[in-house]
């Protein structure tokens, strides 16, 4: 099966055979790439990471999709975007011994958009969520198909200064999973559009508190 995008990976520092593992599904934001997001995970010593690029060039970096307004998307190449991380999610499933129970989404301004957006289309095949400083565009509100969520973990934070995405939007995304049934952390901090070392040590604490909580039921 050949992988759909590109990526780096982070595998678990003693592999038993039979045995299967958490999974971190990593992506970047704008401009940004796959290697850059790994500075993120470290302390995650027995998860899978895989850290994805964006199928797009930008600048110096890559994207996951174009910008048609401020907040909207191009909706033909986020749709297309959103098809190839399902996909390379099937694909390292297929691929790694992965614990079907305990696979998780990080993203950071634009892979936070993906990330949110992927846990609406795929549901409760997905365990929890880390959405750093995004957004949910209306149209996947209102137009795609949304599964339950009940079962979905988040942990959604947004800085209070953040001057390239509305501290308001973060506020929303809370309130918008929350009446969805999602269980929800949600943190702020006062700092502009970026992941600052607290934010970064709360929400390790957190995925590992979820996994190990799922590992025991």
């Amino acid at each position: 099966m050949e992988t759909p995008l590109i990526y780096e990976i982070w595998e678990p520092e003693h592999i038993k055979p039979g045995r299967t593992y958490p999974a971190l599904f990593v992506m970047h934001g704008i401009g940004s790439n796959e290697k850059n997001m790994l500075s993120l995970v470290d302390g995650l010593e027995n998860f899978y990471i895989f850290s994805i690029r964006g199928p797009l060039s930008h600048g110096k970096g890559f994207a996951y999709f174009t910008i048609q307004e401020y907040g909207k998307p191009h909706r033909d190449v986020f749709d297309e975007g959103v098809s190839k991380l399902t996909g390379f999610i099937d694909y390292a499933g297929h691929q790694y011994p992965l614990d079907p129970n305990r696979l998780y989404l990080l993203g950071f301004s634009q892979g936070a958009i993906l990330a949110m957006t992927l846990g609406l289309t795929l549901g409760n095949r997905i365990r929890g969520i880390i959405a750093l400083s995004g957004y949910i565009p209306h149209f996947v509100k209102e137009e795609y198909n949304l599964k339950s969520v009940d079962q979905l973990s988040l942990f959604i934070s947004h800085g209070e200064l953040d001057q390239v995405l509305p501290y308001e939007w973060g506020v929303e995304n809370n309130e918008f999973f929350k009446k969805l049934g999602a269980s929800v952390t949600f943190r702020t901090y006062k700092e502009g559009h970026i992941v600052s070392s607290k934010n970064k040590e709360d929400f390790v604490r957190w995925i590992l508190d979820n996994a190990r909580e799922v590992s025991s039921e």
